[in-house]
């Protein structure tokens, strides 16, 4: 029967019903599968009384025999009480059962079947993972086959293709996966000409084939159930298909009808039934990792030798399958048979002590089925996996085996010492058990009669691919385990629990911000969007930033010999892709790329009729026409909208065709032509004619969302957009700024679902929404009020593993997703921001780069026609101003404004000056971290200006420094747990970065800088990690690594500047530098939110900062100049003496070489005059800047002294799980 539908009610009269169930299907009575609904959800909602009737329309019908509904929950007050209907329709079904030997084959009545379109469609159940379902091949290199490897449906199809035998030609599309499991499976080819539909089940996947031809031309025949060879009937060349199909078609040809009829088209191979058999492999399943066991007694009489055999199949690397008590020499011992590490093991143990092991095969935990067998045999222990050779264990004694044997995992209240588990319980299935040769029937230990068992299902196989429909985002690998799966970021630039987030900025204005100087980045310009992220150049000069994106054709070439029929073609490939390239446009408020032609007698136009002779094509493909400083539409030069070309007769200098060198040169400044990617020459040909071009970078400034902002001032007003899809993944990040006690930031509402930000009161946040497994809240409260007029920084975000929200710097709230829960955000088409659909509980204030799911919305360009909101936001930090740097936070005044700079390691009114200090030998800072909020701010190292994406294992360093000495410590960080990073000088003055992450293995060692940093100048170091990535940038260089772990630091202890005591746990080179220390300058060091200086200079005294030695405030920077001027001083005096000793042996006008040695040395002596003026002055406005500043840090030191007073009260709130 085909069932289309299912319906349930109560018990008449009674308060008696079943408000959730689970229902499955099974074709014999006995194998039985688990009907989900859609995001693989198996939970039915049913009745809240009974007598109401509540009907599922199935998504997809299920053809079975027979049907079972197994209660989950029911009436609190009564008991299970259900009445079912079922709906569906009458299915007629052809089937043919293959026995692993056999096939069908249809042959055509020609000697080959070409065909344009092909329309296939069957239904199978397999018996085993590999098999041939359908194969045919034509004399040219045509072929088509359908079949089963490892559990998974592939498709090969070609068509007419030379390069057949070649592996980079061959078209593979694999759908499913468990596709060995006993229940059927509905296939459907659609091919017309290249165009391929491949649907399994309910997934379809669209392709085009490779080839040259259109139509698939096969020889003879198709063959159905394996591919024999020719010649050789009964003899196959790969493994044949075991199991039944069902309604085969070959473009409306049934085949299992014609072979059934014996009719002269089908010959049959082999043993080919057309009753579909069924085998007795009824499985358990074991389901919990901690308490799931089964316990059977030994088969009477118990024999001499122990024989155990079973088939398995799990995704967990470690778990029991085997635990038996046996007698050896009078003494007890055990035989354990375990997964470990993706690994079997078998193990003899007498004592805790002594034990003797054998292991086999290499990642049992593939999901598919494997068969173990293990056989005493005198003093000889054997286990056989699979068919693999067989390991054996060599005994000193007898074995006696016991009563009973444990399966899966131990009683978790076992008074006695029978059973043994050195690992979690098993968590997979299982089939096909015997015990001394003797079959176990699990149904009488389902049914009571046979052993006890706990946690156990009978009569399925639960297991389930979740990595089949990767969630893992942006290429990462998806593995997983039985009730979950995770995602590998390593070496994606991206994070979080499905690897959605970016790790890098989105612009280099956001570098900036985050006070990085100028060098090579990679940004993300659409942030968690599909796009992988660009590397630039980063060029920051003061308040102005470039995004440079380079070519490979940067130097000038010059062209000879092209004509308008033949031109020359100059293509600009560019370190990003056209979609990079567009999205890093959109992002800036202005682009540009300078174009210089230079001509000798070769023009840009026909002076006749203005045909282009010459021109570029810019991102689109299109053909521009316009040239470096003029604006598209308009064929002309710069020289023409200047009005002074070389003749003026033309509008373009090189038009005048004179034989002397001309130029039309100037900057193509319209963006939405740029970048450009062809450049096309065809007036060279002449005699004489020549032309010369270069084509600069693109070159990018201003992130214009980043400052995109507009004001709600009335409570009714909101604006509105279409919604994005964000079924499986959504972030959302913005800034606020309000006076009101509340306000809601944004809304989306579906039938059932919706997301809601909010400010649900003056101290907290809340993200709620609803994915049909009922409402869920998650709440960040300040401990300081959030409408304080300030901004505030708030980022939500909701995938299919995890929801979190995260509000400045605060605690990171995280909430994990059920694990068979609801999967897909159903939501509106209208998104709401600033207030809902209702108009209630509107917001008032501020919001400004308000992005989702890396899409920049355009809130200005929307306030300009939406009533009740404006576009800017009023106050002096509402603006692109940048009037607080390296990470200083701008705070409104009634009267102005001022830079907190707590979160900088500067200092300074704008948070522009450096704190610096010199380092004696033997001084040494030591920071002290107070947990759990350094752990906190370690972990997410969001910054109030320009907040980073969260993610678990995450630093972010920064220091400069000066120094003569090496070895040297320049900084370490260490854990309670023995966990370290370090930033040493090495004995040859080269930089190495340390990370001991894991203390039972090696660290890693980076050496991105093998000249000698220990030269007396001054030098900045920035390291940032991402899980294993390692992003490093010394100076202006930038190098990336990948760490051996991906692990968080657990426990912070403390971070120490200079000179290290007490260094046990460090490695002998970390050591050797740390007892060492630091002589010279340190200026400017960040470790995530702490400024170790900073902490030190304004904390003398208290518990959180250790200083030791002789530590005096200075300025790096300063002396790196006065360092560099004595030095060429020094040099200046070195000449002049060499100039002296020249002249007293060589030189014979010694009166004119005296009186210009005379005049340098007076030259000298007043640039040193000079320059100790400068210094002077330069010290006494300095002393008068700190004065001023002192002032300003008074103001600011309370709120500092108050971040480390929180680190108490935040002690329990570092993150919050709730389940």
């Amino acid at each position: 029967m085909e069932v289309t539908a299912v319906a349930t009610q109560g018990r008449h009269g009674s308060t008696d019903w079943v408000s959730a169930y689970m229902l499955l299907y099974s074709d014999t009575g006995r194998v039985w599968k688990q009907y989900m609904l859609e995001d693989n959800v198996g939970r039915l909602v049913g009745n809240v009384n009974p007598d109401s009737v509540v009907h599922h329309k199935l998504s997809q019908s299920i053809r079975t025999r027979f049907l079972r509904f197994v209660p989950l929950e029911w009436s609190p007050s009564g008991r299970v009480g259900l009445r079912v209907a079922v709906y569906g329709c009458a299915y007629r079904s052809y089937v043919a059962d293959f026995d692993g030997r056999s096939s069908l084959l249809y042959r055509f009545n020609q000697k080959s079947m070409s065909t344009v379109k092909d329309v296939i469609s069957l239904r199978f159940k397999s018996r085993q993972a590999e098999g041939v379902l359908l194969h045919g091949e034509g004399q040219r290199g045509d072929y088509i086959t359908l079949e089963l490897h490892r559990g998974r449906l592939a498709l090969h199809l070609n068509l007419d293709d030379s390069r057949v035998r070649s592996s980079s030609f061959r078209m593979v599309v694999t759908l499913g996966s468990l596709l060995d499991d006993l229940h059927w499976h509905s296939v459907l080819i659609e091919r017309f000409n290249k165009q391929v539909n491949f649907t399994l089940d309910r997934h379809t996947q669209h392709f085009r084939t490779k080839g040259d031809g259109d139509s698939l031309e096969v020889d003879y025949e198709l063959s159905f159930g394996g591919i024999p060879l020719p010649g050789k009937p009964g003899t196959f060349i790969r493994r044949n298909f075991h199991g039944c199909m069902e309604n085969l078609y070959y473009n409306g040809v049934n085949v299992i009808d014609l072979a059934k009829r014996r009719k002269p088209q089908i010959y049959s191979v082999g043993n080919v039934t057309f009753s579909c058999s069924e085998p007795q492999l009824v499985a358990a399943t074991f389901q919990s990792s901690s308490s799931s066991f089964l316990l059977l007694p030994a088969p009477a009489p118990i024999l001499e030798d122990l024989s155990v055999r079973l088939q398995f199949r799990t995704w967990n690397p470690d778990g029991l399958l085997l635990s038996s008590p046996l007698i050896s020499g009078q003494e007890p011992c055990y035989l354990i048979l375990q997964i470990s590490s993706g690994r079997l093991h078998l193990t003899h143990q007498t004592s805790a002590l002594k034990m003797s092991e054998v292991s086999a095969g290499q990642r049992v935990n593939d999901g598919l089925w494997h068969s173990v067998s293990l056989n005493t045999r005198g003093l000889q222990i054997i286990m056989i996996l699979d068919s693999e050779p067989a390991s054996t264990i060599q005994l000193k004694n007898y074995l006696q085996p016991k009563d009973k044997h444990y399966f899966g995992g131990c009683p978790v209240s076992q008074n006695d010492s029978s059973c043994l588990n050195p690992t979690m319980a098993f968590q997979g299935c299982v089939r096909l058990i015997r015990v001394n040769n003797q079959p176990v029937d699990l149904l009488s230990v389902q049914q009571g009669r046979l052993g006890s068992y706990n946690q156990l299902q009978f009569d399925l196989c639960g297991i389930r691919d979740r990595c089949l429909y990767n969630f893992c985002e942006h290429g990462s690998q998806c593995s997983q385990t039985w009730s979950s799966f995770s995602c590998d970021c390593t070496g994606t630039g991206y994070s979080g629990a499905t690897c959605h987030n970016s790790v890098y900025e989105a612009s280099c204005e956001h570098y900036r911000l985050a006070g990085s100087t100028s060098g090579y980045f990679f940004i993300d310009p659409d942030g968690s969007g599909p796009l992988d992220p660009i590397q630039v150049y980063c060029n920051i000069t003061g308040n102005k930033v470039w995004t440079v994106v380079r070519h490979n054709s940067s130097i000038a070439v010059r062209v000879r010999g092209s004509t308008l029929q033949k031109p020359y073609v100059g293509w600009f490939n560019y370190s990003a892709s056209s979609e990079q390239l567009k999205a890093l446009v959109s992002l800036s408020d202005r682009c540009e790329q300078r174009i210089a032609y230079h001509c000798r007698r070769s023009r840009l136009f026909n002076p006749w009729d203005g045909t282009p002779l010459s021109w570029w094509v810019d991102r689109r493909g299109e053909k521009r026409t316009y040239w470096g400083g003029f604006q598209p539409g308009v064929q002309q030069c710069s020289c023409g909208l200047e009005e002074n070309c070389a003749d003026m007769n033309y509008f373009c200098n090189c038009d005048a065709d004179r034989v002397s060198w001309e130029n039309d040169s100037g900057i193509l400044s319209y963006k939405d032509h740029l970048p450009v990617r062809e450049i096309v020459i065809g007036d060279t040909y002449r005699l004489g004619s020549e032309a010369m071009y270069v084509v600069g970078p693109l070159q990018c400034s201003d992130d214009k969302f980043l400052w995109n902002a507009v004001s709600f001032y009335q409570a009714a007003s909101y604006l509105q957009f279409p919604a994005l899809q964000v079924e499986l993944s959504l972030d959302v990040s913005f800034y606020f700024k309000t006076a009101s006690p509340s306000g809601v930031f944004l809304e989306n509402m579906g039938i059932q679902d919706f997301i809601r930000v909010e400010l649900s009161s003056p101290s907290a946040v809340t993200f709620s929404f609803n994915a049909g497994d009922g409402p869920v809240v998650l709440t960040v409260k300040s401990p300081v009020p959030l409408n304080d007029r300030q901004w505030h920084w708030v980022r939500a975000e909701r995938n299919v593993k995890e929801a979190c929200l995260q509000v400045d710097q605060l605690p990171l709230r995280i909430i994990e997703t059920p694990p068979d829960g609801h999967l897909r955000l159903q939501l509106g088409s209208q998104l709401f921001v600033g207030g809902t659909a209702t108009r209630q509980r509107g917001f008032f204030g501020c919001i400004r780069e308000f992005n989702m799911n890396g899409v920049n919305f355009d809130l200005e360009e929307r306030a300009k026609v939406t009533p009740g909101v404006s576009s800017g936001c009023a106050g002096h930090c509402s603006s692109s101003a940048r009037l607080c740097h390296n990470r200083g936070k701008c705070i409104e005044k009634s009267s102005g404004y001022m830079c907190d700079c707590t979160n900088s390691a500067y200092g300074g009114p704008s948070c522009t000056e450096e704190v610096s200090m010199s380092f004696e030998r033997g001084a040494s800072v030591t920071y002290i971290f107070q947990e759990p909020f350094s752990v906190i701010q370690n972990r997410s190292a969001a910054v109030l200006s320009i907040p980073s994406q969260y993610s678990k294992t995450r630093d972010n360093m920064a220091l400069s420094f000066q120094t003569t000495q090496s070895p040297a410590m320049l900084l370490t960080v260490n854990t309670l747990s023995q966990q370290y990073v370090a930033i040493i000088l090495a004995r040859n003055g080269s930089l190495q970065i340390w990370y001991q992450l894991n203390k039972e293995k090696r660290p890693d060692v980076f050496s991105p800088i093998f000249s000698s940093l220990a030269d007396g100048r001054l030098h900045r170091v920035h390291i940032q990690r991402e899980g294993k990535d390692v992003f490093v940038q010394v100076d202006h260089e930038n190098k990336k690594y990948t760490l051996s772990y991906d692990v968080a630091f657990n426990s912070m202890k403390s971070l120490t500047l200079g000179k290290v005591t007490g260094s046990d746990l460090l490695d002998e080179e970390v050591a050797h530098a740390g007892s060492k220390g630091f002589i010279g300058c340190f200026s400017s060091v960040q470790y995530n939110h702490v400024a170790p200086l900073k902490a030190a200079l304004l904390n003398r005294g208290s518990s959180l900062v250790s200083i030791r030695g002789h530590l005096l405030e200075s300025n790096c920077g300063a002396l790196a100049d006065l360092s560099t001027s004595v030095s060429r001083l020094d040099h200046g005096e070195e000449v002049g003496k060499d100039n002296e000793h020249r002249e007293d042996n060589s030189q014979p006008d010694s009166a004119v070489i005296g009186g210009v040695v005379t005049a340098a040395v007076f030259s000298t002596l007043c640039v040193l005059a000079v320059m100790t003026r400068f210094l002077y002055q330069h010290r006494q406005a300095q002393r008068t800047a700190r004065l001023q500043e002192k002032e300003h840090q008074r103001s600011l030191e309370a709120a500092y002294r108050a971040e480390f007073h929180l680190h108490n009260s935040m002690r329990d709130s570092m993150q919050e799980y709730y389940i």
